[in-house]
C-alpha cells in the first residue's frame, strides 16, 4: 500500500501572494539567515495536516469533505497583519494574519471531525487561521533573534486584500532538498453537491 504525505488547505490567489511578497521583501532581506522563508508559491491556509495517508483513505476523506462542503456557502477572508508563534520573545513561526468569518471556523471543524472519524487525530492546538511565511531556524543566534524581533516590531503591513473562498483543496507534499513541492490532488467546491 503506497502512502503519500498530504494536507487539506485553501489556495491563496496569485494577487494576494504577490502582495505578500512585495510587502515582506525588506523583512526577508534584512533578517539574514535567521529565517527559512516559505516560497511565495507555497503559501496556503492549512485546514488539516494529515501526514502519511493511503490513497484509499484519502479518497474516503475527500468524499466526506465534499459532502461537508456541499452544505457550506462561499465566504471571504481579509488578509492583514503580521505576527509570530508562540510570541515575539521566542519567535518560531512568522505569519500573515487573516480576518476570517465564523463560516471558516465551522468548515475547519467539520473537516477535523471527518478526518477524526477515519482515524486522524484532531490537532492539539486550536485552529488559528494564518498564512505561514517563514520558520525561524533552530540554530539562529541570540543576536539574530534580537534583530528579527526589532524587524517584526518595525514592520507594519497594510491590508493585503480580500479573497473569496469557493473550494477546499487536497494537496500532496513531496519533501525535496530545496523545499517541499505541493501538488493539488483534488478539490471540494463549497455549496455544490458532490
Amino acid at each position: 500500500m503506497s502512502l503519500l504525505r498530504a494536507f487539506i488547505a485553501i489556495e491563496i490567489p496569485f494577487e494576494i501572494k504577490q502582495a505578500i511578497s512585495r510587502q515582506t521583501a525588506s523583512l526577508r532581506q534584512s533578517s539574514g539567515r535567521a529565517v527559512r522563508w516559505v516560497s511565495v508559491e507555497n503559501i496556503h491556509l492549512t485546514l488539516k495536516f494529515l501526514g502519511q495517508v493511503s490513497s484509499a483513505n484519502l479518497e474516503l476523506l475527500a468524499q466526506s469533505v465534499r459532502a461537508e462542503c456541499a452544505h457550506s456557502t462561499p465566504f471571504s477572508i481579509a488578509v492583514e497583519g503580521l505576527g509570530c508563534f508562540p510570541n515575539a520573545r521566542r519567535p518560531r513561526v512568522l505569519w500573515i494574519g487573516l480576518s476570517a468569518p465564523p463560516a471558516l471556523i465551522h468548515l475547519q471543524h467539520q473537516i477535523e471531525t471527518s478526518a477524526n472519524r477515519l482515524g486522524y487525530p484532531p490537532d492539539e492546538k486550536p485552529f488559528s487561521p494564518h498564512l505561514t511565511i517563514g520558520r525561524v531556524r533552530e540554530q539562529a543566534s541570540t543576536a539574530e533573534l534580537q534583530t528579527l524581533r526589532l524587524l517584526l516590531e518595525q514592520t507594519h503591513l497594510p491590508s493585503l486584500g480580500t479573497f473569496s473562498v469557493n473550494e477546499i483543496c487536497f494537496y500532496r507534499s513531496d519533501l525535496k532538498p530545496d523545499g517541499p513541492v505541493y501538488t493539488r490532488i483534488s478539490t471540494a467546491r463549497l455549496g455544490e453537491n458532490p
